[in-house]
């Protein structure tokens, strides 16, 4: 079974590796939206994955990190395409929440990136 709870945070950035002239070079910033994937067994009695109080209190620091920030001054995060912000994520949450499954990051309401850990790592 999945369970998953949803976060947003306001942030800048740009991306620096695009071609010269792309929008995406410039300053600019997203409403991004989180949603943090937990897989697990629903066991009796609880009956629950876990509490989502605990995915709340995980994700808290790493939340702390990226809200009303500037993305490309957080180191690891130089260049903050939607793909590299999940994988950071998950690898600053992951030690914290081993039950994770996915990081899910929507930078619009059309765009976004799922993320499921390294393939070949298994990490």
């Amino acid at each position: 079974m999945e369970i998953y709870k949803e976060f947003h945070f306001e942030a800048a950035h740009r991306l620096p590796n695009v071609p010269a002239g792309h929008k995406c070079a410039r300053l600019h910033g997203h409403s991004f939206q989180v949603r943090l994937s937990v897989r697990g067994d629903a066991p009796e009695p609880s009956g629950w994955v876990m509490d989502f109080g605990e995915i709340k209190s995980a994700f808290k620091p790493i939340y702390e990190q990226l809200d009303h920030y500037y993305l490309n001054d957080i180191s690891g995060l130089e260049n903050p395409t939607s793909e590299n912000i999940a994988r950071w994520i998950w690898q600053h949450l992951k030690p914290a929440l081993p039950a994770l499954s996915r990081v899910e990051i929507r930078e619009t309401c059309t765009s976004g990136c799922i993320y499921e850990g390294d393939w070949e790592t298994g990490k």
